[in-house]
């Protein structure tokens, strides 16, 4: 059942939305002197003596300010009749992606390394990405826009119109809200088709197959609800540790929509833990490692766009959660050595 929230339409959810990030904006800096030494008090009595508290409310003060002079800056460019110039707002992504993962640095001392970005340098593709955070969404921007200065083009679920920015900048760009609710997936497929359907050589569509944020309580009941409809495929699957298994309908209906185009795989490390605010929190206490986003292309020839797209991606996410594994192991073993 859908929510009364997204049965509201775009003015009455922005009537909602932007004045009140504004005004959490302004709230959370003029009471600074009140909640810092009460959030810093409150975590070193709970021997959490990273202030993993005040720090997630020092970056709630950055995202707030930072959604607060997009959509002023998008409102500008509505004003100056340029509501339809995607260079401008993709210019407008590209800066709030960059400033909100340096507040995440600044902050919470997120950092990001990027390997395999010369995946993205011949032209047109579409991106298979891993899901495990709150946060990943944004470094796969931030890798598109400022990295490998692409257009991404995100399937992103209809929840998140909540955010001002995603809701007003990112409805004037190429991206899809797909309602996980509706009885409609036909219609729902077609659009991710669409979406894709005039790939250039500076686009990127991006999309997340696992559909959710990883989890070992969500990977088994995926597991079991596969196997009431396909054991074989259960099997096949049964060995993932950390990605959950891949949905392939979303990524085979952005596969079909752009027919020639290669196929980015790319898997992130450090978001272990991050798919709630209380792993945050947790995260957050004992040091959240680098972020570690790894890609690799593979060319269009040699993704099936048929039957057998789905035996062919759950191939590409064992070998994903195999690397994985090992990136992992392997950063477990230099904090053993370097402790």
């Amino acid at each position: 059942m859908k929510s009364t929230w997204l049965q509201t339409n775009t003015l009455q959810r922005r009537a909602t939305t932007i004045p009140g990030v504004a005004a959490t904006a302004v709230v959370l800096t003029l009471t600074i002197p009140l909640w810092v030494p009460l959030t810093v008090v409150a975590d070193a009595a709970r021997m959490k003596f990273r202030c993993p508290t005040t720090r997630l409310l020092g970056f709630g003060v950055c995202w707030a300010w930072l959604e607060t002079a997009g959509v002023s800056v998008a409102a500008l460019l509505w004003l100056g009749r340029q509501r339809r110039n995607r260079g401008g707002h993709y210019t407008l992504q590209r800066w709030w992606s960059r400033n909100l993962l340096a507040s995440l640095r600044w902050t919470c001392g997120v950092t990001v390394e990027a390997r395999g970005v010369e995946a993205f340098d011949e032209g047109g593709a579409l991106l298979f990405v891993r899901h495990a955070s709150l946060a990943d969404s944004l470094v796969s921007a931030y890798v598109a826009t400022n990295l490998c200065g692409l257009q991404p083009r995100f399937v992103l679920k209809r929840e998140l119109l909540v955010d001002p920015c995603l809701d007003v900048v990112g409805q004037r760009i190429p991206n899809y809200f797909l309602d996980r609710g509706t009885a409609d997936s036909a219609g729902e497929l077609a659009a991710v088709s669409e979406l894709v359907a005039d790939l250039g050589p500076r686009d990127l569509g991006i999309i997340f197959p696992e559909g959710t944020r990883a989890n070992p309580r969500k990977r088994a009941a995926a597991l079991a609800k596969i196997r009431e409809r396909d054991n074989g495929r259960a099997e096949r699957l049964v060995g993932l540790r950390h990605l959950l298994p891949p949905r392939p309908s979303g990524a085979l209906a952005m596969a079909r929509g752009a027919p020639g185009a290669d196929v980015v795989l790319a898997w992130h490390i450090g978001f272990e833990g991050l798919d709630s605010f209380g792993g945050i929190l947790k995260a957050l206490n004992r040091g959240i490692p680098p972020i570690l986003f790894s890609a690799r292309r593979i060319p269009g020839r040699d993704v099936p766009r048929d039957n057998r797209f789905e035996a062919w991606l759950d191939e590409e996410w064992l070998r994903m959660d195999a690397e994985v594994t090992a990136a992992l192991g392997e950063r477990g073993r230099l904090e053993k050595s370097s402790g």
